[in-house]
C-alpha cells in the first residue's frame, strides 16, 4: 500500500500524520511523537505486514518480479493505490478529491512534527496532487518512474509501467481479492489501539 491507501486507512488526523511519518523516521524515534501519531505508525506497520503476507499480493508480485525481482513489492504498493483511487465502493471521484485535500491540510497543520525530507515531499505531493491523480494512468506512470529513479540497483528504463498496463486486469483481480480483507484487518487493529488509549 502506498500513500493514498495509508491515508485512507486512518481513523484520525494524527493517525494520518503517523502513517506518513513511518517511512521517514527511525524506529527509535517513534516514541517522540504524540500517542495518536504513534498509533498511525503502528497502523502503517500492521498494514504493511498484512499486505506482504496476503496470497493475492503474492500473486500480484508475479507481474513485476521478472523485471525487478525483490523490488516487486514496491511497485505493487504503487499499483494498489491506482485501484484504491478508482474504487467507487469506497469513494466517488469528488470524495477522493476531498480526501486528498484533507490529507494535505492535516499534514500541513502538523508540519512541526514532520522531518525535512517529508516536508519537501509534501510540497511536491500537494503541488501535483499525487493522491487524487493516482486514479490516472499517467499518475501511476509518474509514481512508478519515481520508484525506479530511487532504486539503487535498477535500470531507470525497465518497462514496469508497460507491465502494469498489460496486466491491469490481473492486478485488479488481486486488488479485489485483497482489499476487503485489509479493511477488516485495519478495523480490528484500530479497535485494539483505542483500547490501549
Amino acid at each position: 500500500m502506498n500513500y493514498l491507501a495509508h491515508s485512507f486507512l486512518s481513523f484520525t488526523d494524527e493517525q494520518i500524520v503517523g502513517q506518513f511519518l513511518e517511512d521517514f523516521i527511525r524506529n527509535r524515534e517513534r516514541f517522540s511523537f504524540p500517542k495518536g501519531m504513534q498509533d498511525g505508525i503502528t497502523m502503517h506497520r500492521a498494514i504493511d505486514t498484512f499486505t506482504d503476507s496476503h496470497p493475492a499480493i503474492h500473486e500480484a508480485k508475479k507481474v513485476f518480479a521478472p523485471l525487478v525481482r525483490l523490488y516487486a513489492g514496491a511497485f505493487i504498493d504503487v499499483s494498489m493505490d491506482y485501484f484504491v483511487a478508482n474504487d467507487l465502493s469506497l469513494n466517488s471521484p469528488a470524495e477522493w478529491k476531498a480526501h486528498s485535500l484533507r490529507v494535505y491540510s492535516v499534514l500541513n497543520a502538523h508540519k512541526k512534527w514532520l522531518p525535512d525530507n517529508l516536508k519537501r515531499m509534501l510540497a511536491k505531493m500537494e503541488q501535483d496532487d499525487w493522491l487524487y491523480n493516482y486514479r490516472e494512468d499517467w499518475g501511476i506512470k509518474f509514481s512508478i518512474q519515481n520508484v525506479l529513479n530511487k532504486a539503487q540497483y535498477l535500470d531507470k528504463d525497465i518497462p514496469v509501467f508497460e507491465a502494469f498496463l498489460e496486466h491491469k486486469n490481473d492486478l485488479q483481480k488481486c486488488y479485489n481479492d485483497f482489499f476487503p480483507d485489509l479493511l477488516v484487518h485495519v478495523k480490528g487493529i484500530n479497535t485494539l489501539l483505542q483500547l490501549d488509549n
